[in-house]
């Protein structure tokens, strides 16, 4: 087979979802990947819109919190508190002992550290002296 290699900065939508099938169809084919559970908590206002949320998924013992967020005037008032406390009390139900996250130095590794995260992996190199941490957290077993 004769491939031709192309590097680019804009990659086609239609490129982008060809390698995102691609690997759906090979993971999809693990039958263990079926266990997969989407976990989602959301803080809603008054009018049911969106100040806040943790969105993520846990497989067998694992939960993996993929993004947190708080809208700005929802801040400062335990709104982070509240959904990791119960994104966190959903995982243990469902069996998890170990929810873990990637957060960078602008983001928000003392709240994780106050919620006794651990950093378990630094990834430095990115620019103005910015690192990525990997952080683990072991939930308490019932």
């Amino acid at each position: 087979m004769s491939l031709v290699f192309e590097c680019t900065d804009s990659p086609t939508a239609v490129d982008l979802a060809v390698v995102d099938a691609g690997i759906d169809q090979y993971n999809l084919a693990e039958p263990e990947i079926h266990k997969v559970v989407p976990l989602s908590v959301f803080a809603r206002d008054t009018t049911a819109k969106v100040k806040g949320g943790a969105v993520g998924r846990t497989w067998g013992q694992c939960c993996e919190l993929q993004q947190l967020w708080i809208a700005e005037d929802a801040r400062g008032q335990g709104t982070g508190t509240e959904l990791m406390d119960r994104f966190e009390s959903e995982a243990k139900r469902r069996g998890c002992a170990l929810v873990y996250l990637d957060t960078f130095t602008f983001q928000a590794r003392p709240f994780y550290e106050k919620r006794s995260y651990k950093v378990v992996l630094e990834t430095p190199g990115f620019t103005n002296g910015i690192v990525k941490y990997t952080m683990h957290k072991r939930l308490a077993s019932s």
